[in-house]
């Protein structure tokens, strides 16, 4: 077993790390370009939704008011005429990109530490590299990857943009992997 606080530089060393790979993959290649559609006729759809003054938050439309409210006729039709929507409405004005990136840092940190705790009960200091790397790998993979998943499965999310949010969590699970098998504590 390692103690979680001799695995401190692995953890701030990964989340670095995808950190800045992270931001070359969303800002400068074009892989996620095309996750977000833009809306037919998007002027008309914007001039027809502001006077609803809708607050920010997460929608369904239509929303029944009970699951017995799901099966009425009333229900079937206003999905059968459609539109469908989920969605999540943002504040007005531009978006802070500042906090979402301290957030994002912060997830990576949390997604390390994780890391660090399933390596750190497991192994113990002067462990082989790969045995930290598999470790480390999974558990990060995990954590950047599979709670993407549910998006798709629930919410209707294209497949295409979580298989490619997967792919980004495997580049993170194998940086942090190798961080870590990079610095890991001697025995």
């Amino acid at each position: 077993m390692t103690e979680l606080s001799a695995l401190w530089m692995p953890v701030v060393a990964s989340a670095a790390l995808v950190f800045v790979v992270s931001s070359i993959l969303n800002t400068i290649l074009p892989w996620h370009k095309g996750d977000y559609r833009q809306v037919p006729n998007e002027d008309r759809a914007r001039d027809a939704l502001r006077p609803l003054g809708i607050p920010p938050g997460d929608y369904v439309l239509p929303r029944a008011s009970s699951m017995k409210d799901m099966g009425s006729p009333e229900y079937q039709k206003k999905l059968a005429e459609g539109p469908v929507i989920l969605m999540t409405v943002r504040p007005n004005g531009q978006m802070s990109m500042g906090a979402s990136l301290i957030q994002w840092f912060v997830f990576c940190l949390v997604a390390g530490l994780f890391a660090a705790y399933v390596a750190g009960r497991a192994l113990p200091p002067g462990a082989h590299y790969l045995a930290v790397f598999r470790f480390a790998g999974v558990t990060a993979f995990a954590a950047y990857s599979l709670a993407l998943w549910p998006m798709s499965i629930w919410y209707g999310r294209s497949w295409t943009s979580t298989l490619k949010a997967n792919i980004d969590g495997l580049i993170y699970g194998l940086l942090t992997a190798g961080t870590f098998g990079w610095l890991w504590p001697g025995a």
